[in-house]
């Protein structure tokens, strides 16, 4: 059974200048009180990308708080501590992460980066509004689940397998 309080989610990625901190707001705005977001990168791009801001902007999430942060952040003393851990690039999912303090539950959900996208306006503000909809279903199905209710080993598995959603593309 998992702790009532709320539970902290730590979404990262290698740059954390797009996917991680998208997912961080979709998180945030959808949580209630559930769910604390956070995100971080392992090679932080030190901005958030803005095209992410100008798509969070536009859906109505909170952007002013949003930042790129090293996800050494959360592996001090007094840092949030991390309950779930997700990466959303296969580059951070490879990675030798730090020690997080307690035992957090980890899960990938793997998908390309919008940043990487080359070409026109409209191409990279598409990739971006098709990463912002993965993320998007994916959290709903996140929230939907009753944590509450559920083991340890429950959570990872199904988390895990959001992951995997057929209904969500991953490239």
């Amino acid at each position: 059974m998992i702790d009532p309080r709320p539970l902290s989610v730590l979404f990262l990625c290698t740059g954390n200048s797009a996917r991680s901190v998208m997912a961080e707001a979709i998180l945030s705005a959808t949580a209630g009180n559930r769910f604390n977001a956070y995100s971080a990168g392992s090679r932080p791009k030190g901005r958030v990308h803005p095209q992410a801001l100008k798509l969070l902007d536009a859906s109505g999430h909170p952007i002013a708080h949003l930042r790129s942060k090293s996800w050494e952040e959360f592996a001090v003393p007094g840092a949030p501590a991390a309950d779930l851990i997700i990466t959303v690039c296969d580059d951070a999912a490879g990675e030798i992460c730090p020690i997080w303090p307690g035992r957090p539950i980890s899960a990938h959900w793997g998908m390309p980066d919008p940043a990487a996208v080359e070409g026109s306006e409209v191409d990279v503000a598409l990739a971006f509004v098709d990463t912002y909809r993965m993320l998007h279903r994916r959290i709903a199905l996140l929230v939907s689940l009753p944590i509450e209710a559920l083991s340890r080993q429950t959570v990872r598995q199904r988390v895990e397998e959001i992951g995997l959603d057929p209904a969500v593309p991953i490239a």
